[in-house]
């Protein structure tokens, strides 16, 4: 009994672990294998708390190491990388890419005490926000053509940092049975925005436009989701 209750434990220190690992490389400016551990981090959080339900081992303690694991990999790796990433640019000014770990950890406090979340999300979670930044960090610094346009990102992280936190409901996978129609919808959009990175790495930053196609589908994932928001208020 007390080795099922370790399994689980272990694999979400295994995601912690990616995630310290990530905001170091993010300290290097190795974007890319950052952002790697960045998903292998959400690969043991998928696994976690999947071990859990099937070794019937659920705990308190398990639950709270879980959120404190994913604000390092989802919210600290990716606020880290914005950061880095723009600092070239802004200077020390890019440090309020940092305000989104702090968000990051509040949106995962509510998870744990909202018990409306249990086939949906309320707000945007967290990996789906650390997939969009961590994917748009790998692109070359030089996309920034001008000064604004660094400002303008550090606004859509004060916009994601919202987003994490509104009362606006986004679809999971774990509620299959009833958004069927809207999740097939998202895979198909996935599929296309996919396809149409990947032809572009025909050209130049072969890696980059790869992960790039990440950062594509989660804004596909959020514009989905706000106009799903507006259709049922209708």
């Amino acid at each position: 009994m007390q080795l099922k209750r370790i399994i689980p434990d272990a694999i979400t220190s295994c995601n912690l672990i990616c995630g310290s690992i990530a905001v170091f490389l993010a300290t290097q400016n190795a974007f890319l294998l950052a952002f790697v551990f960045i998903l292998a981090g959400a690969f043991f959080d998928f696994f976690d708390g999947l071990s859990a339900r099937l070794l019937k081992a659920p705990s308190p303690i398990g639950i709270q190491l879980d959120s404190l694991a994913d604000d390092i990999t989802f919210g600290l790796a990716p606020a880290m990388m914005l950061f880095c990433w723009l600092r070239p640019i802004l200077g020390w000014w890019a440090g309020l890419a940092l305000i989104m770990a702090a968000f990051s950890a509040l949106r995962l406090a509510k998870f744990n005490v909202d018990e409306r979340q249990h086939d949906l999300f309320i707000g945007l979670a967290t990996p789906a926000n650390a997939i969009f930044w961590g994917g748009l960090c790998c692109l070359p610094i030089s996309v920034i053509a001008y000064d604004w346009m660094a400002w303008v990102l550090i606004g859509v992280s004060f916009l994601s940092c919202y987003l994490l936190n509104a009362e606006i409901p986004f679809f999971s996978f774990k509620g299959w049975a009833k958004e069927k129609t809207v999740i097939i919808s998202f895979l198909i959009g996935c599929l296309i925005l996919i396809g149409f990175c990947v032809f572009k790495t025909i050209t130049t930053h072969i890696v980059a436009f790869a992960f790039l196609s990440g950062t594509a589908c989660i804004v596909w994932y959020v514009t989905l989701n706000l106009l799903l928001a507006v259709i049922k208020k209708k």
